[in-house]
């Protein structure tokens, strides 16, 4: 199976590109799915048919979702929420504050990741293609399999019913014959193996969907750094809605043109060695998968777009005695004098010609950038703890 998962700011493209992607898969004879995890759907808009929270044929070898995640949480999770509100209302809280408290942040998301791999297990998909929620949403899901657990497992308020909170998302997944330790450590397992397979580069990718505008680069550069963190495999960048080369007569489309020039090439700058694919700005809306095979032969040619373009570690960050180390690889930068430049949680980092910007994870941002070398065609930045003034 081949998992290929959108993400990007809000508003890039991202349906577009995951149902245009989905729709050549299809094309070319592989059995897809494509899934929206976004609350404010609008792949069934996309595909011009209506959909359901369960996968549907729309196409030859093609199947569409959109996952009911507040339904779910109501089937799943309701009657615990109850319960677990009735005792902290015993206890003092206020009525309204008790519902909020009852949610385990973060039960929405687990329960998207459950969705989609059950889904593409039993429909014995070879592709799955995920149209994602905005980045910062995106973000709370993949680190799920990391924290949830943890989560549940260590917050004082809910520790000791925690067994007893996670029952009716357990019935989901296991027989009602088991115990329910024994079922609580079966959703651990199926959690640890959902990360495995989010993390193996032969079988996930994940690919950048933007615009050419500041925010949006912005925005991508983020979510590249904490998918590098998390160690989830990027194989590529789309540039969307790419102005086409013409001698604008109005004054504004050519500032707007000269603009999207600019940014369009800090996006091949700052994403090296990433492919990166363009999909122009149409003057019509792209609707149902005649529409979308056609986007998809202008973004990827005649290539497979189910492949894995990309191999290797965008980003890693590793820990020394001293601090971390951030190790970027650079194959293609000769060795010339590193500038760097810190601001906050973001950083320059000039090489002869060669110039990106990095959004730092939380851990740097308090720390200096000591020292900058390059080792075994990769760029090693040495952070350590800032010096207390006296």
């Amino acid at each position: 199976m081949r998992i290929i998962l959108y993400l990007g700011k809000g508003g890039v493209g991202k349906t577009t590109i995951s149902a245009a992607t989905a729709a050549r898969a299809a094309e070319l004879g592989k059995r897809t799915l494509v899934v929206s995890t976004d609350l404010a759907h609008s792949l069934a808009d996309c595909l011009d048919r209506p959909l359901t929270a369960e996968p549907i044929q729309v196409a030859d070898h093609l199947w569409a979702q959109e996952v009911n995640v507040l339904e779910e949480m109501r089937q799943q999770w309701g009657k615990v929420q109850h319960y677990v509100g009735s005792v902290l209302k015993k206890q003092g809280v206020e009525e309204v504050v008790a519902e909020e408290m009852a949610v385990i942040p973060g039960m929405d998301e687990l329960i998207s990741l459950m969705n989609i791999y059950r889904n593409a297990r039993d429909g014995d998909f070879e592709t799955v293609v995920i149209d994602a929620a905005p980045t910062g949403e995106t973000m709370r899901l993949l680190s799920l399999p990391e924290s949830f657990l943890w989560y549940v497992g260590r917050t004082s308020a809910l520790q000791k019913t925690a067994l007893n909170m996670a029952r009716p998302l357990l019935k989901a997944f296991v027989p009602s014959t088991v115990n329910l330790a024994e079922s609580f450590q079966r959703l651990n397992e199926r959690v640890k193996a959902l990360r495995e397979v989010l993390t193996n580069g032969d079988t996930s990718s994940y690919r950048l969907v933007v615009n050419p505008e500041k925010m949006v680069i912005k925005e991508a550069l983020r979510a590249e750094t904490y998918l590098a963190l998390y160690n989830y495999p990027i194989d590529g960048v789309v540039c969307n809605r790419v102005l086409p080369k013409a001698d604008y007569q109005d004054v504004f489309m050519q500032g707007l043109f000269e603009s999207q020039e600019r940014y369009r090439q800090q996006i091949y700058d700052t994403f090296k060695p990433l492919p990166i694919w363009e999909a122009p700005h149409l003057s019509q809306e792209v609707l149902g998968v005649e529409a979308l095979r056609k986007l998809a032969h202008t973004v990827f040619g005649e290539d497979d777009p189910t492949q894995v373009f990309y191999r290797g570690a965008v980003q890693e960050l590793v820990k020394n005695e001293q601090g971390y180390i951030l190790r970027l690889p650079l194959p293609h930068v000769e060795l010339n004098k590193v500038v760097l430049t810190k601001r906050g949680d973001e950083m320059v980092v000039e090489v002869g010609n060669f110039k990106r910007e990095l959004t730092l994870p939380a851990v740097l941002t308090p720390m200096d950038a000591k020292v900058a070398r390059f080792v075994d065609k990769n760029l090693e930045i040495h952070f350590e703890p800032a010096a207390v003034a006296s």
